[in-house]
């Protein structure tokens, strides 16, 4: 748990700001805008607040004109420094001047700064011989209806440091998927051509959409899923529908689609009379080479079943790379169970006897195990069950204990079977295209 949070700014908290003003003052830096037009744009433009209880513990203000907004000013008190407050609130103060249709977010900063990692984590990039910092806007106005109108949006920037452990596969998309897209000319030096279709295959609750949005957010570019299942209820039909919706993502600059489950429009054609799916899966393989020859967009299609995708589908030039996506290595149980232990206990409960108890668990098994454990220890410090004092009341309890979780451990039915697995491995070694 962060111990913070944030919320817009009330007039009330002019004093806290003024406390911040005054703090960054006696470090000697000297802020680049007046305190009186900080103020003034606290209450006139956009401005964001980190609250600790009751204390203001950072602010953040821009404004905004003609598709160009400012950061007129950023800080966070010294004690609540370096726990990511200061990129929080420059995300939710990029939000709320969205509807501006900015183009561009810069921020001045005097050459005495020495914090600026906000800045850095946020997407700015640095000028030459000055403390000038800029933010291209992934989704400039003119997208946002198309985007809309296809359900899409852009992802959060910290979704890809988000995804714990799992460093082989992490290391081998940022390889193959990310660095060519991020950097085509570089590429192009090279003679690497970006990927542009892949797929991603692995036992169900292994986190293949997890990736891919995450792929979608260190790219910083929109994320678009397309849902088959909805497109079926479309007067046109299915494969008119999915055509219409390819049409409309190649209105967007950049794009990262994703089709989940995809083995329900690409499974083998064949049989007699042949299947009312298999036009739809014509329809996709024509698809996909004009999806190709589009620069700035990346397909990723995810399965649970990838021999049972048409052989057609998986050839050689219709996807760059068939990637496996499997249980989380130790590692990342490490890091799952962290993001789920409250802070309360961490320390006390016994992570290394966790990771272990969950060989074989999906990152969703360990997020049903955590919540349940959590959920039990709740029920017993409220209803009672627990410990008693030598009064004969119920002790409380901060959260729950190591035997509350190998307990949740021991009830949860794992969603990967080992005929699953062993198939999965079968499957890296005949289908896998790294």
């Amino acid at each position: 748990m962060t111990g913070w949070r944030l919320r817009d700014f009330h007039s009330d908290d002019l004093d806290g700001v003024l406390r911040l003003w005054e703090e960054i003052k006696a470090a000697k830096t000297e802020p680049v805008y007046g305190l009186p037009e900080v103020l003034a744009s606290c209450q006139k433009d956009h401005a964001v607040v980190a609250m600790h209880g009751e204390e203001l513990v950072g602010v953040a203000v821009g404004r905004a004109a003609h598709a160009q907004g400012w950061i007129v000013f950023l800080a966070t008190a010294q004690k609540w420094q370096s726990q990511g407050i200061g990129s929080a609130m420059l995300a939710a103060l990029e939000n709320r001047m969205a509807p501006y249709g900015l183009t561009k977010l810069s921020a001045l900063m005097p050459e005495s700064a020495s914090r600026v990692d906000a800045f850095l984590n946020r997407g700015f990039e640095v000028k030459k011989n000055l403390r000038y910092f800029e933010r291209h806007i992934p989704v400039q106005r003119e997208e946002l209806k198309a985007l809309s109108e296809l359900g899409g949006r852009v992802l959060s920037r910290d979704l890809w440091t988000a995804v714990g452990g799992m460093k082989r596969e992490k290391e081998l998309l940022e390889r193959r998927l990310v660095m060519p897209l991020a950097n085509p000319d570089k590429a192009e030096e090279f003679g690497v051509v970006p990927p542009k279709a892949v797929v991603l295959f692995g036992p169900p609750g292994t986190g293949k959409t997890t990736f891919a949005k995450a792929i979608a957010s260190r790219l910083e570019w929109p994320f678009v899923e397309v849902f088959p299942s909805r497109l079926a209820a479309d007067p046109q039909g299915l494969a008119g529908a999915l055509r219409e919706t390819f049409i409309k993502i190649s209105e967007l600059e950049h794009a990262v689609v994703f089709i989940d489950e995809v083995e329900e429009i690409a499974a083998q054609r064949g049989g007699e009379p042949p299947s009312a799916l298999q036009g739809v899966t014509n329809e996709l393989l024509k698809i996909i080479p004009a999806f190709r020859e589009q620069p700035g967009r990346l397909l990723v299609c995810a399965t649970n079943f990838v021999r049972a995708l048409d052989s057609a589908f998986l050839r050689h030039g219709r996807f760059d790379y068939v990637i496996p996506i499997g249980l989380p290595d130790q590692a990342a149980r490490r890091a799952i169970w962290e993001r789920y232990i409250p802070e309360a206990v961490t320390g006390v409960v016994d992570l290394e006897q966790l990771v272990t108890a969950s060989d074989g668990f999906s990152p969703a098994d360990i997020e049903y195990a955590a919540r349940r454990a959590s959920q039990e220890a709740l029920e017993r410090a409220l209803f009672g069950g627990g410990e008693t004092d030598a009064a004969g009341k119920a002790e409380a309890t901060t959260g729950p204990s190591t035997a509350d979780y190998t307990s949740a451990i021991l009830a949860t039915r794992t969603t990967v079977s080992p005929q699953v697995a062993a198939e999965f491995l079968e499957d890296i070694d005949t289908l896998a295209r790294l």
